[in-house]
């Protein structure tokens, strides 16, 4: 049978964890474990296309089938920022998580709310036979809130509240997380390609 093992192609190491719980069934290898130090340079327009090119640096590297993912939040009150900008949003190219959240809510003073918002992931496979990847998408509806709500997650989960439950992405568990999340949905949706490349 053929070792189930998939390259899953980042170095967060937030990432990697939450795809590892998603996807248990599976092996996932991080680029690290396999000795690979590669930083892939987010030149895309949009979310599938910087997926893509993670996916695909990654999967050449390594030579196993590889996922990737490029996903961020858009806020309608400020017109789909920060998007694909999510993870370099703040003018400080030494921001942690919390500067970029504060940053967002500077941004946002003076917005009528409710801030509604949502989080889209697009996820990547790329197959060391094939150069040409697929891309499947996820999407999260909720709202930004003006403060910090949770200890769990990362990114700008802190601040962003599912309305239907009540509670920021940050207040949930890991499973309560990845059964609505927008990069769980993405993921759950490479499971029929994974299956049929393993031949399961």
């Amino acid at each position: 049978m053929t070792p189930r093992r998939v390259l899953i192609g980042t170095n967060n190491l937030h990432k990697a964890a939450e795809v590892r719980k998603i996807l248990a069934d599976y092996t996932i290898v991080t680029p690290k474990a396999l000795g690979i130090t590669l930083e892939v340079e987010e030149t895309g327009s949009t979310f599938a296309e910087n997926a893509i090119l993670k996916a695909r640096a990654f999967c050449n590297a390594s030579g196993m089938i590889t996922i990737a993912d490029d996903s961020g939040l858009e806020v309608d009150a400020l017109d789909g920022a920060p998007g694909v900008h999510s993870h370099r949003y703040s003018p400080d190219p030494n921001a942690t998580d919390a500067d970029r959240r504060a940053w967002l809510i500077h941004n946002l003073q003076g917005k009528e709310m409710p801030w509604t918002a949502r989080f889209r992931c697009a996820v990547a496979i790329c197959f060391p036979e094939n150069p040409a990847a697929e891309v499947v998408y996820g999407t999260l509806e909720g709202e930004v809130i003006d403060q910090d709500r949770g200890n769990g997650g990362f990114g700008y989960d802190a601040i962003f509240l599912v309305p239907e439950r009540g509670l920021t992405l940050a207040e949930m568990s890991d499973e309560q997380k990845n059964e609505i999340s927008h990069r769980g949905r993405a993921i759950e949706k490479i499971r029929p390609i994974l299956r049929a490349y393993f031949k399961d």
